[in-house]
This record gives C-alpha cells, sequence and structure tokens, in this order.
C-alpha cells in the first residue's frame, strides 16, 4: 500500500505526495502534480541509501520553475519545429516556448497539471496510478486525450512507469518522465565522471535548434558513441558541431532492435558508490541530456545548488519532431487505439 500525505494546492486543488516502496528498502516518492518523480532512494555498494533524482521540497517550487525535474511529460515530449503540425491534411498549432519551437507539450504541459488518483494493485510490488484527461485542442493538440501514468517500486529494485492513453481523434502523443539522476546523490556536484552507455548505432543530427534535421547518422568515429561504458566528461567539451551547439549533450539516440518489445536503451555507472542504473523501454529513441542549462541558481531539495551537469537526463520517446520526417517513427495516434509505452529504471550495485 503507498503512502499519501498532504503537499499542497495548486488553483484550489489537492495534491499529494505518495510513497511507495520494496521489501529492500528502495523509496520512491512521486506527486499528483506533473505526475512528478520526486525522490528516489537507492542503496550504494556498502548498503547507505542516497536520494538519486533532483526536485525540490515544496510544491511551489514544482509550480513555479520549468526544469521539469521528475515531470510527466505530454503531450507530446521533446520539440516540435515551427510549433505546428498537420494530420489529415489539417494544421494544428502549438503553443512557441522555445523559441519558434514548442517543448514538451508547451506552455502548460502535462507537467503542469494536477492527475487525478487512481487504485493501483501490482501483486506483492507498491505501485500508484494517476490519470488526467487532455481535452481537445488543450495546447493546441487535437482529440480528448484519456491519459494513465502507473508508477511501481518492484521488489528487483526497479522503478517501472507504465503509460497508456486513447483519444477520441487522430492526435499526436509522445509522454516520458524527465528525471535528473545523480548516482552519488543529488546535491552531490557533477556527473562527469559518471559512465554511461546508450545502446545505439545512430543518432538523430540536429539543428542549432536542437530540432533533428531528418538524418540518422552513424555514431561511428564520433563523440556520440557510447556503445562501450564511457565517461559523460570525455567528450562534453569536444569541438564536434553537434555538442558546441547544445553545450553538451541533448541529442535523441535510435535504439538498436527497436520493436515495441521491452530492450535495453542505456546503462548508467557511478565508480564513487558503486550504483549502477539500467534502463529499458518500449519505445525506439533516448534522449540524453546533460542538464546543460541548469546554472547554479537551482536550489533544490535540502537546500542543494544545481550546478551545470548536475544530473544527466535519459528520456524514452519517439523522435523528436517526428511527425515531420517520414524517416522516423511516427507518434501519430488514430482514434479510439490505444497509446503503451513501458519504461524501467532498474537499479544495483559492483
Amino acid at each position: 500500500m503507498s503512502i499519501k500525505k498532504d503537499f499542497g494546492t495548486v488553483d484550489g486543488k489537492a495534491v499529494y505526495l505518495f510513497t511507495i516502496k520494496n521489501d529492500k528498502g528502495m523509496v520512491a516518492e512521486i506527486t499528483n502534480y506533473g505526475g512528478t518523480l520526486v525522490s528516489l532512494k537507492v542503496p550504494d555498494s556498502k548498503g547507505k541509501f542516497d536520494d538519486v533524482v533532483l526536485g525540490y521540497d515544496k510544491l511551489e517550487d514544482y509550480v513555479e520553475y520549468k526544469y521539469f525535474f521528475g515531470a510527466t511529460i505530454g503531450r507530446f515530449a521533446n520539440r516540435i519545429a515551427k510549433s505546428s503540425f498537420d494530420i489529415n491534411g489539417v494544421q494544428y498549432k502549438v503553443p512557441k516556448n522555445e523559441g519558434e519551437n514548442s517543448l514538451h507539450g508547451g506552455i502548460v504541459g502535462f507537467d503542469k497539471k494536477v492527475w487525478n488518483e487512481e487504485p493501483a494493485e501490482n501483486g506483492s510490488n507498491e505501485s500508484i496510478e494517476f490519470s488526467y484527461l487532455s481535452v481537445d485542442v488543450e495546447e493546441g493538440f487535437p482529440g480528448n486525450l484519456n491519459v494513465k501514468v502507473k508508477f511501481t517500486v518492484t521488489q528487483d529494485n526497479e522503478f517501472k512507469i507504465e503509460y497508456n492513453a486513447i483519444s477520441d481523434k487522430d492526435t499526436i502523443v509522445n509522454l516520458t518522465n524527465h528525471s535528473y539522476f545523480n548516482l552519488s546523490g543529488q546535491g552531490s556536484g557533477d556527473v562527469l565522471k559518471h559512465k554511461i552507455m546508450i545502446n545505439a548505432d545512430k543518432f538523430t543530427i540536429n539543428d542549432e535548434n536542437s530540432i533533428p534535421t531528418g538524418v540518422i547518422a552513424s555514431v561511428e568515429n564520433t563523440p556520440m558513441d557510447f556503445r562501450k561504458l564511457t565517461y559523460v566528461g570525455e567528450n562534453i567539451s569536444s569541438s564536434y558541431q553537434q555538442i558546441v551547439q547544445a553545450s553538451g549533450f541533448d541529442h535523441n539516440w535510435v535504439i538498436n532492435d527497436t520493436g515495441k518489445k521491452l530492450k535495453k536503451a542505456a546503462e548508467v555507472y557511478d565508480e564513487k558508490s558503486g550504483r549502477i542504473m539500467e534502463v529499458y523501454t518500449t519505445k525506439p529513441g533516448v534522449q540524453f541530456y546533460s542538464a546543460n542549462f541548469l546554472s547554479g541558481l537551482e536550489i533544490g531539495k535540502g537546500g542543494a545548488t544545481y550546478e551545470k551537469r548536475a544530473a544527466l537526463c535519459l528520456e524514452t520517446q519517439y523522435f523528436p519532431d517526428s511527425m515531420h520526417h517520414n524517416n522516423f517513427y511516427s507518434p501519430l495516434l488514430k482514434k479510439g487505439d490505444k497509446y503503451e509505452h513501458i519504461t524501467i529504471y532498474k537499479f544495483s550495485v559492483k
């Protein structure tokens, strides 16, 4: 059974903090504001538990700031070029919130909504499930979209996220979680000494605004090659154009073996703590973001200061701007069809 406590109110709606855990001591705290992972405590190689995700102590900070710490992102994760797209010959315009482009669902995306609590049964595992009705043309997106997201802490030290959605009109859907991970513990400094493996032979080339050009390129002989565990900081200051224009890593990798089955997308290893995080997903892409735009002005949990590179994100997804590229997997959700997406963050030590 999850534990539920008051976390405040937003626009007169009650917001709660839910705690789920397993028998090994792994604990997740999640709020129905934005479907947000607030805290995730996992053991290091010596059995010490630390919170490995960035976030805030107070609801007010989640409401005020736009760093998407731990949030459920929708309707469309990542970027939409020129803030418009066509479905069945009809053009839809969505809010511009990153230059001329749209990022992470618009001005008031799913990360800024109060979700409804749903009953969640999951055998021996503790879960919490939220639902949200995104009404037709909310943030410009067509169709009444019923969304559910279920969070589970398993006995195998997995943090599992299951997304489901259905619409009464053809629409586009791309949901993800935007947790910032630091396996040494939140507030412990940068992640440049973390090692990362991304199970991808290819990535999508970006323009200067982080919008994919449509070109899918090989990682071979580039700083984008993470097929073996590599220090995050090894090439982050490279003169490679893709890294320079993004001020680090903020790109989509094309996961190998990209069917709809669950497959390993990435792995992160922190030598300092001994913690390992493996990422599994049913989606074809993963966005590796190296917290390029944190500035040290962000005060997080326990008064921690979040500097540039204080964490990394691994956002499982359809490719950014995928509706504009026929060679990308389509994010189109047809009327009455079901959107399904599973992501697992699995923790272990060595």
